[in-house]
């Protein structure tokens, strides 16, 4: 493709794409199915055919996924991950067999033999790991409890591509397994590979990142992440497993690292764009040419699966005592078919399993049914909230808070002296916060002593976002770079008007700079500490208590008005063009 002819379809795709999502998240339906209607439009299989070369975008932008589920698997702690056991081998094992068990017998109507019938059924029963956890985290439920049970069964799902991945040319006539690696060896492969991928994660690129934070290098520190997520994702995949699985295990490696939220704030960026551009590519796969020569087939095909996979989740929800709320949800969230499947109808094809047009038919329904999505949601919700309002019972659309950055009153930029001590005052006090800072020696002496502080950079937007500042009441900055807090104070301002930012200030001047960037209050500490001094001198004295308030609190008045009528009378008296002086 020339220069000039990927610039323009470059220029019309962000066109298309930013009206789509706008209308889209205008009428209430989240930016997904823009995206996806977006991909349609701009697509090969529409008159414009802007971009033809589908199957390469999507191998590309499946990177979004790999990112994805490595920013989930820094939200996950390990122990409650195996908190999650029953739901993920026990709920996502039945969800898989028994919804792909129904599925095949229906299309047994349709397939020439059993075994292609019951792949069909085991692939279509896989949902979307990519569109489910990207829905839960725009709506900042993915720790709640439809999130975390959807979340388990998704889990469970990605593990399942492994067998179907090899039974492909198992049951494929023009296959063959005389070179196969026997399966005691690909055993010891698979084992091998993810032991390194969790030792790695879990000792080596900590110790990587703790020498590059002591640098304070944050370009490589933000490569050596990167390179981090793909080596695991590679080594995945080249052990015949699924690429998000690596990058879900190291995510969970360095979930108790101290590093975890800048690493999160460093990594967000890029994996939103490759997501939008995932579902751009969805959509680009839809052929409705194709599927309009059997147009009744198709709506049936997209109907039966989305009926069988929603009944079935409801019912094993049910049967797993989630509750008929968590049950109504999870079940409307994972009915569409998922990713996955264009790997595995795709493999199906290159090996004859299936023709052209089933192949044609499959990718439709899969592209068709995440199209749907977000419809069903909102209709899960529905649902969902007439069974609550029955049982009077709304605790499963509280959040949960297990992730401490999402309910904290009180966020602490600067871990040194200052920080330090306003931190021992508010756990004192009973008080929740959180604290950031990016000297590494601070944040690991303040993890030895049980303070909740984390490596990072307060000024970073994408941090910031992290945190959801509008339920955060105060943010106190202590670092002592103007610059730096000026632009953190500008970035949390942009994101919440209501949020008290409290600073402190090296002087008054500089107090103004901060004041202006939108601080409610900057206290300069040269002078507190004078006036501090000032207070206890006078207490020796014998001044009585309440006159040194009243005192002090008429120097700090009026943004220290007299304090800087003061000043103003020195420089004036210290000025080389005073006359009194000469």
């Amino acid at each position: 493709m020339k220069l000039e002819n990927f610039i323009f379809s470059a220029v019309i795709l962000l066109a298309v794409t930013s009206v789509a999502v706008v209308l889209s998240r205008r009428l209430g339906l989240g930016s997904i199915l823009g995206l996806l209607v977006a991909g349609i439009i701009v697509g090969p299989h529409t008159p414009g055919r802007i971009i033809t070369e589908v199957e390469e975008v999507r191998r590309f932008t499946e990177l979004g996924v790999v990112f994805l589920l490595f920013l989930i698997g820094l939200e996950m702690r390990p122990n409650r991950l195996w908190s999650m056991r029953r739901e993920v081998f026990g709920l996502g094992t039945l969800q898989i067999v028994i919804t792909g068990l129904v599925i095949a017998a229906y299309m047994m109507t349709f397939q020439g033999t059993w075994e292609v019938a019951l792949f069909t059924g085991f692939t279509l029963a896989l949902s979307s790991t990519a569109f489910v956890l990207q829905i839960l985290q725009e709506r900042g439920e993915i720790a709640s409890r439809h999130g975390s049970t959807s979340f388990s069964i998704l889990l469970m799902q990605d593990l399942a591509v492994v067998p179907l991945l090899a039974v492909v040319p198992v049951i494929s006539d023009t296959g063959t397994l005389s070179g196969a690696i026997p399966l005691w060896e690909k055993s010891l492969i698979v084992i091998g590979t993810i032991t390194a991928v969790v030792l790695g994660g879990n000792y080596i690129v900590p110790r990587v990142l703790h020498r590059l934070a002591r640098l304070n290098n944050r370009e490589a520190f933000f490569m050596t992440v990167m390179l981090a997520v793909l080596t695991a994702a590679w080594a995945m995949h080249y052990a015949g497993l699924s690429m998000a699985l690596g990058a879900f295990l190291i995510g969970i490696a360095l979930s108790h690292s101290k590093y975890n939220y800048q690493i999160q704030a460093s990594i967000e960026p890029y994996k939103g764009i490759l997501m939008s551009l995932f579902f751009v590519a969805v959509g680009m796969s839809i052929d409705f040419k194709t599927l309009a020569q059997q147009p009744l087939l198709f709506g049936q095909h997209i109907l039966v699966i989305l009926v069988i996979k929603t009944a079935v989740l409801f019912v094993l929800c049910l049967a797993f005592k989630t509750g008929r709320v968590v049950a109504t949800r999870v079940a409307f969230f994972l009915s569409q078919s998922g990713e996955f499947g264009f790997v595995l109808f795709g493999s199906a094809k290159m090996l004859a399993v299936i023709d052209d047009t089933t192949f044609v038919i499959a990718i439709g329904v899969i592209s068709s049914t995440m199209l749907l999505t977000p419809v069903f949601v909102r209709l899960g919700d529905w649902i969902a909230l007439q069974l609550a309002a029955l049982q009077e019972d709304l605790s499963a659309y509280r959040y949960d808070g297990q992730d401490i950055g999402k309910h904290v009153r009180v966020v602490i930029a600067g871990f040194g002296r200052v920080g330090h001590t306003v931190a021992a005052i508010l756990q004192h006090s009973d008080i929740s916060y959180i604290a950031f800072d990016t000297n590494s020696t601070l944040v690991e002496s303040g993890k030895e002593e049980d303070f909740p502080v984390y490596y990072g950079d307060i000024g970073e937007m994408n941090l910031l976002e992290n945190l959801d500042m509008d339920r955060v009441e105060i943010v106190i900055i202590t670092i002592d770079n103007t610059a730096s807090a000026q632009r953190a104070i500008s970035h949390i301002r942009s994101l919440s008007q209501d949020v008290h930012i409290i600073t402190r200030a090296r002087d008054l001047k500089t107090c103004d700079d901060l004041l202006e960037a939108g601080a409610n209050k900057a206290l300069p500490e040269a002078l507190e500490n004078s006036l501090a001094l000032s207070a206890e001198a006078l207490a020796a004295l014998g001044v009585d208590v309440d006159d040194t308030k009243k005192l002090l609190d008429r120097m700090r008045g009026r943004n220290y008005a007299t304090v800087r009528e003061a000043l103003e009378m020195e420089e004036t008296l210290n000025s080389p063009d005073n006359t009194l002086k000469k």
